[in-house]
């Protein structure tokens, strides 16, 4: 699963950078992923900090093995690794910021800026790397 090490990584790494734009802890962002599925992990400290990391790569790990395995039952998104990572970018888009974190936070409508960089990551930091990291994977077999 190197592909959700990989997506996964740009994917904090983009959360680190916003957070620390906007004058917050990076630590609270991760206690923020983390308080999804733990609600109470946003004052757990430095253990729902780590919580956050486990969660966010365990999504991602999700995100991964979703692709996969449809790309092995439609090769053809291998075949166009770049188209297939912005849809797939945009489906995770829109099943976690307009399903997932108003179903859990109630957080709606969402401000533009919030749209633009949830976009990016999710197209260019995830989708576009998990396509191209499994049309290479399948290339190679």
């Amino acid at each position: 699963m190197g592909h959700a090490l990989v997506a996964g990584t740009l994917d904090i790494l983009a959360a680190t950078f916003l957070s620390l734009i906007r004058g917050k802890a990076p630590a609270d962002m991760l206690r923020g992923v983390a308080s999804g599925p733990f609600p109470g992990a946003s004052e757990w400290g430095t253990s729902g900090a780590i919580l956050g990391v486990a969660t966010h790569f365990t999504l991602m790990a999700l995100m991964v093995t979703v692709f996969v395995v449809v790309a092995q039952r439609r090769p053809a998104l291998t075949v166009s690794p770049l188209k297939w990572g912005v849809i797939y970018g945009l489906v995770t888009y829109v099943i976690m910021n307009l399903i997932v974190v108003p179903l859990r936070f109630g957080a709606w409508p969402p401000k533009p800026i919030s749209i633009a960089t949830q976009l990016f990551c999710h197209i260019v930091l995830v989708g576009i790397p998990i396509a191209l990291i499994t049309a290479r994977r399948a290339r190679s077999r």
